[in-house]
Parts: structure tokens; C-alpha cells; sequence
């Protein structure tokens, strides 16, 4: 079996490349980087740049599946340049890949996934999402869901099965938000944000790339939450965060339009609240290793000391077709 991956070397990308090789799973990976590029019979990589429409089309060679992860990252302050590019790095990736598979033999192709994000849900501190909610949260972050999301479905044009799986708070010491949550706790300077009762619909690493993998091993079509069962506050997960640092919250929470001034409209991040349940992929057999939010924190500041993520190789052979 061999798997094509975009954003491969990100945060969720490595977590499935690593589980890929520990099964024997070969990947090809698309990167704008040719000093990137490494040729190795289970890990191969070709050039590509979207923002031109230029990809190699030999990444397509012996490939079954294709991952999406391509997107410039959301966690950098939204100027109106960088709004563009954010948007447009989605688009211009799918679009790119979408055009080069109409010029490939894609018989052998049985699985689409692309990366989503829960932050198209509406912000809401009572509503419990799930994947058939259909109204679209009125910020910046649900326009490029649902831009990202369109792109996705125009897949459904070939002969294979297209899903998307919406990402939440991804909890790893190696990247995303939970290192910049930890970092003011661990010097005594932790605090929630705002009200704190705005809920964070979180999953642990090894969890989500789990997801990926059992998505295209069912070959499931649709939406699926890349959430785990329990969502929790922002004061419950500060909370827990400093239980496992073993450092005490003394500050008041920290006011809404001081993260503003700081951040700008970023600071939305910070303050959007999305409940949202992940009964669907769990109905299709799928079971979470990290189901609350104590257990995953302990797992990755406990059990490695944060110097490797547990967990990715866990996935039962079961799971891989």
C-alpha cells in the first residue's frame, strides 16, 4: 500500500507518516521545498507549487490513497495579506491536485481525505455539534472552512471515495496550540481566557492520525470530527494543564480585549467556543486511546516528557486493509 500526503511534514502529517512506516505503509509526499525532497523506497517525495499549478505527476505512481493536509497555518496574526494566503494556499493546493489527477490513470485510487477544522461550527456555549450541522460560523475562520470544504467536494467528480475530517485543538508537545498554552503556565503566568467557559473541542495526536488512517482503511465518505469524546472549558483545560505541570493558577483570567490588542483578530481563536462530538466516527468502530483530557495531557507530559508523542503505533492491524 502506498499513500500520498500533502503537508506531510507538518504536525498531523508527521504523526501519520510515522504511523504509516510503522506499518509497513509506503508514502509519497508533495513538498514546495526541492531541498526537501528525499528517495527512499518507503518515504519518496516530489515537487509541487500550487500558488503556480506546477506538481510532478509521478507522485501519483503506485498510489492508493491521498491525504490532504496542505494549508498555511491559521496561528499567525490575520492581516489582510495573510488572510489571502491562508485561503488561498487551501484552494490553490486542492485545485492543483484535483487538475493533475484528471491527467493520471486514477482506477487504482480508493480514498480522498482531506483536512477540515471544526471552526466552521457557529460559536455557540450551548449547542453540541455534529457533522450534520449545516449553518456556518459568521467569522473569518468559517469562510475558509467552507472555501476549503467546496474545493474538497469538487473530488467527488472520480471514481473514489472523498471524506473530510474537521480538525480540532490537536493536543502534542511538538506543535499547534498546546505548547503556547503550557508555556505561560509552566512560568507561573497561566490563566484562561476570558469568561473561560467557552468549550474546546480537543484530540490527542495519535488519536487524529488514527482517524486518518481508520477513515481510509473503512474507505468512509462524508464528514467526520477529528475530536475526541470530551470537550472540555478553557478553564478546565488550564486547569488540567497546570495539574500535570504541577504549577499553581494565581492570575484572574485574562480579558478578551487584551488578547485583542495583542493579537488582533487572531484573538478570535482564543474566545470561539465549539462543542462538538465525534459519536459519528465512533459509530463506524472507531476507538479513542486518549478519550479525556487528563489522560492525554498525562500521556504526553508524563509518560515521554513531551520528547515523543505515544501512541501513533498503536493502531491494530485490523485497522489497515
Amino acid at each position: 500500500m502506498r499513500i500520498l500526503i500533502t503537508g506531510a511534514t507538518g504536525l498531523v502529517g508527521s504523526a501519520i507518516v510515522e504511523q504509516c512506516h510503522k506499518k509497513n505503509i509506503a508514502v509519497n509526499y508533495l513538498t514546495t521545498s526541492k531541498s526537501k525532497i528525499t528517495s527512499e523506497p518507503n518515504f519518496q517525495g516530489y515537487y509541487w507549487n500550487p500558488d503556480k499549478a506546477e506538481i510532478d505527476l509521478d507522485c501519483f505512481d503506485g498510489v492508493s490513497a491521498i491525504i490532504n493536509l496542505a494549508g498555511a497555518t491559521i496561528s499567525k496574526r490575520w492581516t489582510s495579506s495573510y488572510r489571502k494566503v491562508i485561503i488561498s494556499s487551501r484552494v490553490n493546493s486542492l485545485r492543483t491536485l484535483h487538475d493533475a489527477l484528471s491527467k493520471v490513470d486514477t482506477s487504482k485510487i480508493t480514498s480522498f481525505v482531506s483536512a477540515s477544522a471544526t471552526g466552521r461550527y457557529p460559536n455557540s456555549l450551548s449547542k453540541f455539534y455534529t457533522e450534520s450541522e449545516t449553518a456556518v460560523d459568521d467569522s473569518f475562520l468559517g469562510e475558509v472552512v467552507e472555501v476549503w470544504e467546496k474545493e474538497t467536494d469538487k473530488f467527488k467528480s472520480f471514481d473514489f471515495k472523498v471524506a473530510k475530517v474537521r480538525i480540532g485543538l490537536v493536543m502534542s508537545c511538538k506543535g499547534g496550540a498546546l505548547p503556547e498554552m503550557a508555556k505561560p503556565v509552566k512560568n507561573y503566568v497561566g490563566a484562561a481566557f476570558g469568561s473561560g467557559q467557552q468549550w474546546q473541542s480537543w484530540v490527542h495526536i495519535a488519536d487524529l492520525a488514527r482517524i486518518f488512517m481508520f477513515v481510509l482503511a473503512y474507505g468512509l465518505e462524508g464528514v467526520y470530527n477529528g475530536v475526541g469524546p470530551n470537550p472540555v472549558t478553557n478553564n478546565k483545560l488550564v486547569k488540567e494543564i497546570a495539574k500535570v505541570l504541577e504549577r499553581p493558577l494565581v492570575l484572574p483570567n485574562i480579558p478578551k480585549f487584551a488578547m485583542q490588542m495583542i493579537l488582533g483578530k487572531m484573538s478570535y481563536l482564543l474566545f470561539a467556543s465549539q462543542r462538538v462530538s465525534c459519536k459519528k466516527i465512533e459509530e463506524e468502530g472507531f476507538n479513542f486511546i486518549f478519550p479525556n483530557v487528563c489522560v492525554a495531557l498525562e500521556s504526553l507530559y508524563k509518560g515521554s516528557e513531551c520528547s515523543d508523542t505515544p501512541g501513533i503505533g498503536t493502531l491494530s492491524k485490523e485497522y489497515i486493509s
